[in-house]
């Protein structure tokens, strides 16, 4: 149990890596939008960046949902078994 919460926070430290790489996406979408108002044979890869954007959106909220149920799994598993070995160590 003790190593399921550095996971946790592994996890987390993952979907901020993946956050920062989105972040530069968007900055690098935002530049070619400035590109394709010059060069509009460039509007074919603004679209590519976008949809690739909007696809790991989603899949950062899909892990990011995935990683708060997890975490709340763990926490209810590590109560039910604080509880079932304080029922279990009582002298009966």
């Amino acid at each position: 149990m003790a190593n399921e919460l550095p996971e946790a926070t592994l996890r987390e430290a993952e979907l901020r890596r993946q956050l920062d790489g989105i972040q530069s996406q968007v900055t690098e979408l935002n530049i070619a939008r400035i590109e394709v108002a010059e060069n509009p044979e460039l509007y074919s890869e603004v679209q590519s960046l976008k949809e690739k954007f909007d696809e790991h959106s989603k899949q950062l909220e899909q892990s990011a949902e995935k990683l708060s149920q997890l975490v709340s799994e763990n926490l209810t598993l590590r109560d039910e078994n604080q509880a079932l070995n304080t029922a279990t160590s009582i002298p009966g």
